[in-house]
């Protein structure tokens, strides 16, 4: 019972670590954030981050691959939904997370994160539309049309978060799917 009990501390601890390191981040350059200021957000003390990162650069690390993993699961997992079905899971998953889309949307965060999300949205799409249209992957127009939905979608998305959530979760929804419906209409 004990052991439980330590690992729902160290979970909670983590989570306090995580969620001060993405509210600095949404406001502060990676270079510029101290162990300290995310240790005094978090309420905890230096030791208790060290007992878990190394530093700054490895808790984003840590982030940043959690965020991938949890990311392309999702486009795997959705990849055979309807427009509006994806875009109502990838809106809430990203609603349900707001703290670390800020982080990853702001312009203070390292851009290689949002291109890694980009390259994921990408070749769903790419995926998608080759079978579709029955065409290889390598297909040129393909990469350009995917880029483009891609794009679309990452923009629309960003544009969202980084007005702070302002407009429902359904109107997001509403908005892509109608967009993206009008993209494959063209295809």
């Amino acid at each position: 019972m004990e052991e439980k009990k330590a690992d729902r501390r160290t979970a909670k601890t983590q989570k306090a670590i995580i969620n001060a390191f993405a509210s600095l981040l949404a406001e502060k350059e990676l270079n510029k954030i101290t162990v300290r200021e995310i240790s005094d957000r978090a309420d905890i003390n230096r030791a208790t981050f060290y007992k878990h990162y190394l530093d700054v650069y490895d808790l984003y690390e840590r982030v940043e691959k959690d965020i991938l993993i949890e990311w392309s699961s999702l486009i795997l997992q959705l990849e055979e939904l309807e427009a509006e079905e994806f875009f109502k899971c990838l809106v809430s998953y990203i609603s349900g997370n707001r703290d670390i889309f800020k982080m990853v949307f702001s312009p203070n965060a390292p851009s290689l994160l949002r291109m890694k999300l980009y390259r994921s949205f990408e070749g769903l799409f790419k995926q998608l539309m080759s079978e579709a249209l029955e065409t290889n992957l390598s297909d040129e127009r393909l990469s350009f049309m995917s880029c483009y939905r891609a794009q679309g979608c990452l923009a629309l998305l960003s544009k969202w978060i980084s007005e702070g959530f302002v407009q429902s979760d359904d109107l997001i929804v509403q908005i892509m799917t109608e967009l993206d419906s009008n993209t494959e209409k063209i295809i």
